[in-house]
């Protein structure tokens, strides 16, 4: 009923129909990267449209998770075990909900996947507005809930990656206990190169 009064609307131009449309991110576009230990896989360049759309969701546009998350399930299976990478609490609490929880569940629900908040942010501060010797810098932010996860593969998932040093922490702690992680995908990638 809440979809018929307020139709979800493109992030990135506006258009009613979806929170992403084809126009700002036509199907099946991809972009590569890596960080030092981790393939990235993303649906496009932190830039234009697709950057407006995450600011979107970033400000608490449900619609635009929703449709992230459906063009993800692209480049997910059914096998795939996706952890997302959790936001702080304070901004959880002023969107109202989890920005890569909610695309990760989403992800999830469209390819058969399973999404596993295994992730726990300790540090309490978010990388966004921090310069990229800041970020590379901010290490042991996050914390695996599960003690033993018994040589499982796992896949991250997030909105952006920029230097991939949150990547990067995420998968230090759930190698810590006893997890693979070779990969992530993300929404968008920022140009410059991640491996450092």
């Amino acid at each position: 009923m809440l979809e018929w009064f307020f139709p979800p609307q493109c992030g990135g131009c506006d258009a009613f129909g979806t929170g992403l449309c084809d126009g700002c991110l036509p199907p099946g576009q991809k972009q590569l990267s890596s960080t030092a230990t981790l393939s990235v896989t993303g649906l496009g360049e932190y830039a234009g449209p697709l950057r407006q759309a995450i600011l979107a969701l970033k400000d608490g546009r449900r619609d635009v998770a929703r449709s992230m998350g459906s063009r993800l399930a692209a480049l997910t299976s059914a096998q795939t075990c996706l952890v997302p990478v959790p936001t702080t609490k304070k901004r959880r609490s002023v969107r109202g909900f989890d920005g890569a929880e909610l695309i990760a569940d989403m992800c999830a629900a469209a390819s058969g996947a399973t999404a596993h908040r295994l992730l726990v942010q300790t540090a309490g501060d978010a990388q966004r507005g921090r310069g990229r010797k800041d970020r590379l810098a901010a290490l042991g932010r996050f914390s695996c809930n599960a003690l033993d996860l018994g040589r499982r593969e796992f896949v991250l998932l997030d909105d952006v990656v920029t230097t991939g040093s949150t990547l990067e922490d995420c998968a230090r702690a759930l190698r810590g206990a006893n997890g693979v992680v070779y990969s992530a995908i993300v929404v968008a990638i920022t140009r410059g190169d991640h491996r450092r």
